[in-house]
């Protein structure tokens, strides 16, 4: 036979192996369906408005919603932004968020390329020795020559799964939406990072704020328990005042210690929250008295958090995820259809490999359908669509969770500035009360019961103020966050895609 005319048989060979390839490929895509719902997304179990009366005030007069405010703008002060900043960098649980973004990225492309065929090289050698006391027909005692052979081949081979019903389809379109469930994951935990740093640096400027409030107040009764002690010692004062000032300089005394101690742990929790020991060339803090934070968000409607929230957003990519799965437990009752072909070259001498002759192919299409399998695709077809009645149940879940946390933090916003109000005040009182009692203590028109009354109660009120001041700036802080606040750094930047992966050390 002829080296053309092998060719020719060759080229016929192939022309018929793509032929039948091209036919399946054009039946599956005339003929494949996706049996997945059409999905729907479920209305939120929310009123259409935010409450309104006396808790929550005037709603936010400013201009740009949290989404598009940066945080570089919202947390003015200059030592937070710093430690914000190294917090993003450095933040191991952000790092680990981000690196799972990367692994069901990678899961998605896995499940992704089962799409297309599968194409491989390979080459093969295959040698058998028969002894020479073997006949040709496997008797016993044949004189003739040991035979050795040789089966050489190199070619292609292909495999491709035609998704006739899309189940291969409904999987990918399930990897997907993982995907994005996972990137909205990060986000959200990215935008609660910056209200956790936030949030502990203010409560550290206010231990120190507590600090000095009780040093003071320690000062102030050791001068008081002096004073006593002199008096009693002189015969003018009684034991009673000696011991009752007393009680203020050893309550001061334990509350500093405790106050020390809550300061060193929440600089301990703030390290861990940065990822880092506190640089020693931070800027220097703004006090807690002075912290400038952004109060008059506006804080649009109950169906922003579909759209601005990255949990919900998280919450409803795996609604659509189950609802993709369910289509790929539908298909599974449906026939399986493979193509598998090769097409390469076989010898018994390795010289012959190329020559004449030596073309051989394969052209294998394949079909399997369930039959009998015990109930297994009904169970699973029910399992997914549970599943998908959980999903719906925890998005709207979400959805309700948002709605409350922004509710509630409203109704601080438009609170707080007016308690805080009272509480300056109502320390101011207590400590004119406290001045009026010492004078008249001095000059014998007052015993000194009225003197701890006083002083006890403006310690009180300090430590109450204090702590209202803090509450009202963490509360702006967690509205902030509420309301989707804290993924851009400066307001004006365009939101990056949630999938970017910052901080985190790849290979």
């Amino acid at each position: 036979m002829t080296r053309s005319h092998l060719s020719n048989r060759a080229r016929h060979a192939a022309v018929k192996l793509r032929r039948g390839a091209a036919a399946m490929a054009v039946a599956s895509l005339l003929g494949a369906c996706s049996l997945q719902p059409i999905y729907h997304r479920p209305d939120a179990p929310v009123t259409g408005t935010y409450p309104a009366g006396a808790a929550y005030g005037p709603p936010g007069t400013g201009t740009l919603p949290a989404t598009e405010i940066g945080w570089r703008d919202f947390l003015t002060d200059a030592r937070l932004q710093r430690m914000v900043e190294i917090a993003l960098a450095n933040n191991r649980d952000l790092r680990v968020a981000a690196l799972t973004v990367r692994q069901v990225q990678a899961q998605y492309r896995i499940q992704r390329s089962t799409m297309f065929p599968q194409l491989s090289a390979g080459a093969s050698e295959a040698a058998s020795r028969t002894p020479g006391s073997v006949g040709s027909a496997g008797s016993v005692g044949s004189t003739g020559r040991a035979q050795v052979v040789h089966d050489y081949n190199v070619g292609l081979s292909a495999s491709w799964q035609i998704d006739f019903f899309g189940r291969l389809e409904s999987l990918k379109d399930q990897a997907l939406q993982q995907y994005l469930a996972s990137a909205q994951a990060r986000k959200a935990f990215e935008i609660l990072l910056v209200s956790q740093v936030a949030d502990q640096y203010l409560s550290m400027l206010a231990f120190d704020e507590f600090i000095a409030v009780t040093q003071r107040t320690l000062t102030a009764a050791q001068e008081s328990l002096r004073l006593t002690q002199a008096m009693f010692q002189a015969g003018a004062g009684t034991e009673l005042a000696v011991a009752q000032a007393q009680t203020i300089v050893e309550l001061a005394r334990a509350n500093y210690t405790a106050q020390v101690r809550g300061r060193a742990q929440a600089e301990n929790l703030l390290v861990l929250l940065i990822g880092q020991p506190l640089p020693a060339d931070l800027p220097p803090a703004v006090p807690l008295n002075a912290q400038a934070i952004v109060a008059d968000i506006p804080e649009g409607l109950p169906s922003d958090l579909l759209t601005r929230r990255p949990d919900v957003m998280q919450a409803e990519a795996l609604l659509r995820g189950a609802n993709a799965n369910i289509g790929a437990a539908r298909a599974a009752f449906f026939p399986a259809i493979s193509l598998t072909g090769n097409l390469g070259t076989a010898s018994a001498a390795l010289g012959g490999l190329f020559g004449a002759g030596s073309l051989a192919w394969s052209f294998l299409p394949s079909i399997t359908a369930p039959i009998f399998t015990a109930g297994l695709l009904r169970a699973e077809l029910d399992v997914a669509t549970l599943q998908k009645d959980i999903f719906v149940a925890q998005y709207e879940k979400s959805i309700q969770v948002a709605f409350s946390e922004v509710a509630n933090g409203l109704a601080a916003r438009g609170t707080y500035t007016d308690q805080l109000a009272s509480m300056e005040r109502y320390t101011a009182a207590e400590q004119r009360s406290l001045d009026l009692s010492v004078a008249m203590f001095k000059t014998g028109v007052a015993d000194y019961l009225s003197v701890l009354t006083a002083q006890t109660l403006l310690y009180d009120a300090q430590m109450q103020l204090v702590a209202t001041r803090l509450a009202r700036l963490t509360a702006l802080v967690d509205l902030y966050q509420y309301l989707g606040g804290g993924w851009i750094e400066r307001t004006g930047d365009a939101p990056r895609p949630a999938d970017v992966v910052t901080g985190a050390h790849t290979p």
